[in-house]
């Protein structure tokens, strides 16, 4: 079902966004495994190597790391403890309250993330610091920290107001989760 208005527009710009952020860590990972897998070609077949081998896939790695906890808390693959949510009856107001205070928990968590990883990104970016190889200042690598923080709150926002439900996926597909003793049981009775 399509939303329609300012509804329809938050979601095609959430879908935009992380759109752009699976870009972005794809290109990371790649940029990652073919600058790895050159430096070993190199060292071990001709004895030589990239002196920056080692400063950008560690810049990249921060990249894909957060870009990867944003992607993560779209989809709620972030790590829970089910194990008193799966004794409520699927559709129980104590569900709703925990699915509710997780979205609050993933909302602070970016909001931390977006403030401290910004302070200190700005900090850095003051200051003369640059990798010795490449010259890159180091506030770089401390800039997906808060663009990671400001996704995970804008989705925790529009988690909360009701804007994104939990079955609009975007990087996974719906999971039976056969510990859930109430999602079993109504898997049950819908199959007889």
């Amino acid at each position: 079902m399509k939303k329609k208005g300012v509804k329809g527009a938050l979601v095609a710009l959430d879908h935009l966004l992380h759109k752009v952020m699976l870009l972005i860590a794809q290109i990371s990972i790649l940029a990652m495994i073919v600058i790895v897998t050159l430096t070993v070609i190199l060292r071990y077949c001709f004895n030589t190597g990239l002196s920056w081998a080692e400063e950008v896939p560690r810049l990249l790695v921060t990249v894909f790391a957060f870009m990867s906890c944003a992607i993560g808390v779209r989809d709620h693959m972030h790590v829970a403890v089910d194990a008193v949510y799966n004794r409520f009856p699927k559709g129980s107001k104590a569900r709703k309250f925990m699915e509710i205070l997780a979205d609050i928990c993933m909302l602070l968590c970016g909001m931390f993330m977006f403030y401290n990883g910004y302070v200190r990104t700005a900090k850095l970016f003051s200051l003369p610091g640059v990798m010795p190889i490449t010259g890159i200042s180091v506030a770089w690598q401390y800039l997906p920290i808060p663009v990671a923080g400001f996704i995970m709150m804008f989705d925790s926002i529009l988690f909360l107001t009701g804007v994104l439900d939990k079955d609009d996926l975007l990087y996974s597909e719906p999971e039976i989760d056969f510990t859930d003793e109430a999602a079993v049981a109504a898997l049950q009775k819908e199959a007889e």
